[in-house]
């Protein structure tokens, strides 16, 4: 087995300038999961593993005003067990849950899980259609933001600088009586691969119509992103099956338009039309 170097830091900016030190090829290590897994079919690409997964600062879940605010070293089974996710935004729990084993859940983590940006991640579908940022520390204290919708630019590819580290996510939480759904398709029912996923909010106003929708599909496109045209099928229409089909089928109709008909698409097409159903469905007609 190669041999490589490992170093614990004890704040953000050790961890950062660590993670800059020309030395070694420097890897963060946080939860872990995604790492053991490469590692047992390939050798390391870095010749240091900083450690960031101790410090405080990466592990804190917080609610000022209307900004939620999620640390990048939280667990997903602190994000499920947190009162004020559960309440604000029930899918993410509902993603988190859908997320490997206990044991992967206690030990990965939500920065981790959209820093290597699999198609499969199973967050990124809900923090994009959360509209959520994503917030980087870089050398002498440098900080940047941006959504992770444009953070995420295709499959394990982010805009990450070289000795950045992600530090948190945040995101306003939902406008009062929105509803939300996390559908999640594998080849079985428990420690799967996601193959396609779904994440929705939708709301009802007081005329029993929509006025509020974010559609987003995971592992569908190169780039996760909203699908506003769908969003916008469902906008002003009440909640019913025949308006959850012509938004599935304008779900499907964009994913063609940015893919492209291939081989996967005889079966991604039906498929993420019935996500999108299922979805609005357990979003809008399920008892809350």
């Amino acid at each position: 087995m190669s041999s490589f170097d490992y170093v614990r830091p004890t704040s953000l900016a050790e961890a950062v300038e660590l993670l800059n030190d020309q030395t070694y090829q420097n890897m963060p290590l946080a939860g872990g999961t995604d790492l053991m897994v490469y590692l047992h079919h390939e050798g390391p690409t870095y010749s240091r593993l900083v450690d960031i997964s101790t410090l405080p600062d990466l592990k804190k879940i917080s609610k000022k005003g209307q900004t939620i605010t999620i640390g990048s070293g939280v667990t997903f089974t602190r994000v499920i067990e947190n009162k004020t996710l559960q309440q604000d935004v029930s899918f993410l729990i509902q993603a988190c849950r859908a997320i490997g084993s206990p044991q992967i859940r206690n030990g990965g983590t939500i920065g981790g899980n959209v820093a290597n940006a699999a198609a499969c991640a199973d967050s990124l579908p809900v923090l994009v259609c959360l509209d959520a940022s994503v917030h980087l520390l870089g050398p002498k204290g440098a900080t940047r933001e941006m959504p992770v919708s444009e953070f995420v630019l295709s499959p394990n590819e982010t805009n990450i600088n070289s000795g950045e580290l992600i530090t948190h996510f945040s995101f306003l939480a939902p406008p009062d009586g929105t509803r939300s759904a996390f559908i999640k398709l594998g080849r079985r029912n428990a420690q799967a691969i996601s193959r396609l996923t779904m994440a929705v909010m939708v709301r009802i106003d007081s005329t029993g119509k929509i006025d509020f929708a974010r559609v987003t599909p995971g592992a569908a496109t190169p780039q996760t992103s909203r699908f506003t045209a769908a969003e916008e099928v469902l906008i002003g229409q009440k909640p019913g099956k025949v308006v959850y089909e012509k938004a599935a089928k304008q779900v499907s109709e964009t994913m063609i338009e940015v893919t492209g008909r291939r081989w996967s698409t005889e079966y991604k097409e039906p498929a993420i039309q019935a996500l999108t159903v299922r979805a609005l469905q357990k979003a809008l007609d399920d008892t809350p």
